[in-house]
């Protein structure tokens, strides 16, 4: 099998993780290909419009059969299915959280007044500004071992990032602090890893649907429902995080101003089997309370000019 993943060290560790899980792993190649959100590294996010920055090409080189199957993390892949594909599993979560690494080893709430947080995240700063208005948030891309290496020049004095990526790149032992989702709500899919193939692909369907985990999709299709509903991507200030347990399906959403006021959260619940609803009727919720005032404003000139 010939699997697409971009060249970064975790796209790398994640989709080697794939790769080791398919029958006949030694066999298997790794085809690195680079996307529009790679060949900028340094440049912010908003200028290139959101949507499939880390996927497009990769999903342009399945449809032209260069490569077999696609390596994404979740929260990357845009709600909108592209014509002639479909995501075939979704592996088992990871820890979803974000988590705090700082100069100092201070945590967040131990943090100075005016202490430079660096993330490229309009959910991480909305969330961080929320309980720590006196911080300063500053934009920052790379991948995880360069955002570390720039903390430590001094250019922050801590970063946010996702823990799985930590976990998957043997780095955990870095975090000052794993944040718990009453501080800071993940992103809709994170920690979870899809594959992606062709619509007619039987060989590579049959190949990895023994690496999809139904709790993980169940929790993640309401997730990513409940942002589609809001009309969001991966730019927007939208957090959600869903729990499987015993038949039933619990998901908490968030929306707020980049600003950190004004900020909402919503609760629901409903049957494990019916995620989309669910995700559906809590962003519906979010909209009657205020949700579409708040992103109308993101996505204007008033945030980000």
């Amino acid at each position: 099998m010939r699997i697409g993943t971009r060249g970064s060290a975790l796209a790398l560790a994640q989709s080697g993780l794939v790769r080791s899980l398919l029958p006949g792993a030694e066999e298997n190649e790794l085809e690195v290909i680079e996307t529009l959100g790679d060949r900028s590294p340094m440049a912010s996010l908003r200028r290139f419009g959101g949507k499939g920055i880390f996927t497009k090409e990769i999903e342009e080189a399945l449809l032209l059969g260069r490569i077999d199957l696609a390596v994404h993390s979740l929260k990357d892949l845009p709600t909108e299915i592209t014509p002639g594909l479909r995501v075939a599993a979704l592996l088992k979560r990871e820890d979803p959280r974000d988590a705090l690494i700082s100069q100092s080893g201070a945590k967040l709430a131990e943090l100075p007044k005016g202490s430079r947080i660096g993330t490229s995240s309009l959910r991480r700063r909305s969330q961080l500004l929320a309980r720590r208005p006196d911080l300063v948030i500053t934009d920052m891309r790379g991948n995880v071992p360069t955002r570390i290496a720039r903390m430590e020049e001094g250019k922050f004095d801590a970063i946010v990032v996702a823990a799985a990526g930590l976990i998957r790149l043997n780095l955990l032992a870095r975090a000052t602090e794993v944040l718990d989702e009453s501080v800071m709500l993940p992103a809709p899919g994170q920690g979870v890893l899809a594959i992606q193939i062709r619509d007619d692909d039987a060989r590579a369907a049959a190949a990895i649907g023994k690496l999809h985990d139904e709790a993980s999709a169940a929790e993640v299709t309401a997730e990513r429902e409940m942002l589609a509903s809001l009309g969001g991507g991966c730019l927007v200030p939208i957090g959600a995080r869903a729990r499987a347990d015993k038949g039933r399906l619990s998901l908490t959403g968030f929306v707020g101003h980049p600003s950190g006021r004004p900020t909402m959260r919503r609760n629901a619940e409903g049957p494990v089997e019916a995620p989309e609803a669910l995700g559906r009727s809590l962003g519906a919720a979010l909209l009657a309370h205020g949700a579409q005032e708040i992103l109308a404003v993101v996505r204007s000139d008033e945030v980000f000019p």
